[in-house]
């Protein structure tokens, strides 16, 4: 009886989430959609970029704008491993040593010439301020070595089996060092410069960002003349702009409306995996109610991830205990495709745990940043009301929600989506040490501590995914983050495109080529 009113809601939900929004959609009237060989590629994103600081943002949606301005050292082909970029070769000398050479005569978007001074500007800064959000993913590295204008040496303070991977990802787009302490940081980040195919042009905020072809760019040639990436954060609006032709790609496309998509002509739908785990992270100190391992082990209990995944994301995703999915080194393959759902047993748990009759709490999640985020807090907390746990929704879009994130500002619980763009249990796991969790999780498990540290240093490939793995199983049954489901991408794609989405969820414009 209780599984049918959750039931019911969900219908109710998705009912309320049609009629949202004040959009039509409907596509009576609209236009037939963009078929022309127009150079202009417009990509709609359900949030605007954060900001062009590098180093100060660890937002997937931002990076997918970024990767078209600035170049990284390497690139990590998920066939193909790392692949020259700047660098055109790279030797690990020793534990704590890596020598790379860079590519000749590339130039900045103002025309300034990339040396290894740049590098060394660029890596040391997010490596020594620890103000940027970047800096525990770069503080590994001890100092940066300049050999001659296109060699240099990375010397990090410990062994670091993971360098490359860090040096493929965000945070790691290499700046212009003259013009950034010429003209300081505030004129960089009115008029960003990178080495990238694409160059910028203008920044409405909350509107859109139009970059321009790079003419001088050292790789292949530019494929468009010009980039627009709008933010639309309403669903409805951004579908009926795919259908009319005021975008060519769209993200995040509802579940609702794939198969009126589809039966549109010139325009199609494609649904891809991507690294994004979705999750309820829970604090755990003992103030907090879900300190009690009995009451987070309810809470997970007390969730069908599946229900979710069938019938609110219909298939968009896949259930998961561990954040380290299959493809990611540390992948513990065991806890993949595993969910646990058991609401008498939740029930039970809360009257060991001192709450018979249940109790309050407050579940923080952003609205219209992820595929159904909105519903899936709403049904997680229909849920939870059935085993007699009273939920305050606090649902806030995207820019409030990401400032109280960083400011680690929520109560006992808030939902979230992680991604990987390392594609290793590292930065997968590493809001989990005992240093990084204070003021989020407040998680403090020695053991745990121990085998993230010590596989963060470990060169033995083996013994290092033993180690994230143990981790895992670990983490699994304390729950101081309860896995959900693994997201899949449902991108809205204008036919005139020949475009395959990426797994780490980047928009590299120059992949996307008209048919």
């Amino acid at each position: 009886m209780k599984k049918l009113l959750w039931v019911l809601l969900l219908v109710l939900t998705l009912v309320i989430a049609g009629c949202s929004g004040g959009e039509t959609s409907s596509t009576e009237g609209e236009e037939p959609v963009e078929t022309s060989d127009s150079k202009t590629l417009t990509i709609a994103m359900g949030t605007d970029i954060v900001t062009f600081d590098i180093h100060d943002h660890n937002t997937t949606s931002t990076e997918a704008v970024h990767v078209n301005m600035f170049n990284y050292l390497l690139t990590n082909d998920p066939e193909e491993g790392f692949q020259p970029d700047l660098a055109e070769s790279w030797e690990n000398i020793d534990d704590t040593t890596w020598s790379f050479k860079l590519r000749e005569g590339v130039t900045f978007h103002n025309g300034e010439e990339l040396t290894a001074d740049d590098v060394k500007y660029t890596l040391e800064r997010v490596a020594k301020d620890d103000t940027l959000l970047e800096h525990g993913n770069y503080n590994q590295i001890e100092t940066v070595n300049v050999v001659s204008d296109y060699e240099f040496e990375i010397v990090t303070k410990n062994p670091e089996p993971a360098l490359l991977n860090r040096l493929s990802r965000l945070g790691s787009g290499i700046l212009p060092q003259e013009y950034i302490e010429t003209e300081g940081w505030e004129v960089f980040l009115e008029n960003p410069v990178g080495t990238g195919p694409y160059k910028f042009k203008e920044w409405k905020r909350d509107d859109r960002l139009t970059l321009e072809a790079n003419t001088e760019y050292f790789g292949d040639a530019p494929k468009w003349e010009e980039l627009v990436f709008r933010s639309i954060p309403e669903d409805s609006t951004r579908v009926s702009e795919l259908l009319t032709g005021g975008v060519d790609v769209a993200v995040n496309i509802p579940p609702t409306d794939v198969e009126r998509v589809n039966e549109t002509e010139g325009v199609t739908t494609v649904q891809s995996p991507t690294q994004r785990v979705m999750m309820l992270v829970l604090r755990t100190d003992e103030d907090s109610v879900t300190g009690d391992p009995l009451v987070r082990e309810a809470i997970d209990l007390a969730i069908d991830k599946q229900a979710i995944v069938d019938s609110l994301l219909e298939g968009a995703g896949t259930v998961t205990r561990t954040r380290v999915t299959p493809g990611n080194v540390g992948a513990n393959e065991d806890l993949y495709g595993q969910t646990l759902y058991d609401p008498e047993r939740a029930r039970e748990l809360l009257a060991e745990a001192g709450y018979p009759d249940g109790f309050e709490l407050t579940l923080t999640g952003p609205n219209g940043r992820y595929l159904k985020d909105r519903e899936t807090v709403e049904l997680i907390a229909a849920m939870l009301s059935e085993v007699g746990i009273t939920v305050n929704q606090e649902l806030i879009e995207w820019s409030a929600f990401n400032q109280r994130y960083q400011e680690r500002d929520f109560a006992e619980m808030f939902y979230i989506g992680y991604g990987n763009s390392m594609f290793d249990a590292s930065l997968a796991l590493d809001r989990l040490t005992i240093e990084n969790a204070e003021g989020e999780t407040d998680y403090d498990n020695q053991q745990v501590n121990d085998l993230l540290l010590a596989a963060e240093q470990n060169m033995d490939p083996e013994e290092r995914v033993q180690q994230y793995q143990e981790a895992q199983e670990i983490i699994a049954e304390d729950r101081p983050q309860i896995y959900m489901f693994q997201l899949d991408a449902i991108t809205g794609i204008n036919e005139r495109l020949d475009f395959e989405p990426l797994l780490n969820e980047m928009f590299y414009a120059d992949s996307i080529t008209l048919n």
